[in-house]
């Protein structure tokens, strides 16, 4: 595998042909190497690439897996997934050929893990896209077997919630003094709604004789900036009927706002302005810390607190009744008593 030497810029190139998945045999020439190393292993990645064999590293499967991702999975899901093999599975993996790693090695590599103290669901989380990516492997790249399903699981799948009831966001809310921050919680609070479909607003999507909010998109923020897409899912398209004072407080946000367009974001401030808030007047008021996401199980924990149905719930936030009953089935009220006590009274004396 050469690598050529360029006197005039004093570094190291590559030059070689391949053949690309069409058949056509086509020339690929990169410069701007320090090393003539470099310059090779350069071409030998970019060749394993494009042959697609299961003796490719794992890097080099990680580039194309992600790449392959990247047009299947929403920008937040693919970032969070970026940050698992950067800080997780990359340091361990990335130059070994994928046919060569063993169960064994899986093994090792989840004790490592598992000995840093992750949580059980963080840990679950990890052994699923590593499942995956050898799956992946297995299906298009000719991968013999998945080594993570001989070698077992890690963590276990958690289902943890945590909210704020009302008396304590009432605590929470007196101690937030910035102005976008106190709009944007009680918004989130009142509503249900997502952060990133809060984001996403624009000045045409309220309502303000209706007291009505449209919910047709979602903001993924990225470095320099963010873009509006299609909310997470179909029932994410949604109508929100909003308390009135609540709307008044957002009109007199917006008021403040000079020159905003109908189609202009109404927030345009990051979560980290939240997460701040949240920190310092969580701890002002002596509640628990919780998640920006946390916000929303408020809101649907004051719903069911309010004796409102699942199927009510459902359309508010946009997502289904199955979806409801399992994430926040445990907060409704047994009626099992109940039924037994209705029950007895028709139960005819013998």
């Amino acid at each position: 595998m050469p690598a050529y030497y360029d006197e005039k810029t004093k570094s190291w190139f590559c030059k070689f042909y391949y053949t690309d998945y069409t058949g056509a045999r086509k020339q690929k020439k990169k410069r701007g190497f320090s090393l003539k190393r470099e310059a090779q292993d350069w071409e030998r990645a970019f060749l394993e690439k494009q042959q697609g064999t299961p003796d490719m590293t794992f890097q080099a499967l990680y580039d194309i897996y992600m790449e392959d991702m990247a047009h299947r999975l929403r920008p937040g899901t693919l970032k969070s997934m970026e940050s698992v093999f950067r800080n997780r599975v990359l340091p361990h993996f990335k130059d070994k050929p994928i046919n060569s790693i063993t169960p064994a090695d899986i093994r090792l590599w989840q004790n490592m893990q598992i000995d840093g103290g992750y949580s059980d669901g963080y840990l679950d989380r990890i052994h699923i896209l590593m499942s995956t990516f050898f799956n992946y492997a297995v299906k298009y790249y000719n991968l013999p077997s998945n080594p993570c399903s001989k070698a077992g699981g890690m963590g276990k799948p958690t289902h943890s919630m945590n909210f704020w009831t009302l008396e304590q966001y009432n605590r929470f809310i007196q101690y937030v003094e910035d102005v976008r921050a106190h709009t944007a919680l009680e918004l989130l609070f009142y509503s249900g709604m997502r952060f990133g479909e809060m984001m996403a607003l624009t000045l045409g999507d309220f309502d303000f004789m209706a007291n009505t909010i449209h919910i047709t998109k979602t903001f993924h923020q990225k470095k320099g900036g963010g873009i509006s897409g299609p909310p997470k899912t179909e029932n994410s398209i949604r109508c929100i009927t909003m308390p009135a004072a609540i709307m008044r407080e957002v009109q007199a946000y917006i008021s403040r706002i000079y020159g905003i367009q109908p189609f202009d974001r109404v927030f345009t401030f990051t979560e980290k302005l939240i997460r701040g808030n949240i920190k310092r007047c969580a701890e002002k008021a002596g509640i628990p810390q919780i998640r920006i996401h946390d916000i929303r199980h408020s809101h649907v924990s004051l719903l069911i607190d309010m004796d409102f149905s699942p199927h009510l719930i459902a359309e508010r936030i946009g997502d289904t009744v199955q979806m409801v009953n399992k994430i926040y089935g445990h907060l409704y009220p047994s009626k099992h008593e109940e039924v037994a006590d209705r029950l007895n009274r028709i139960i005819v004396p013998k």
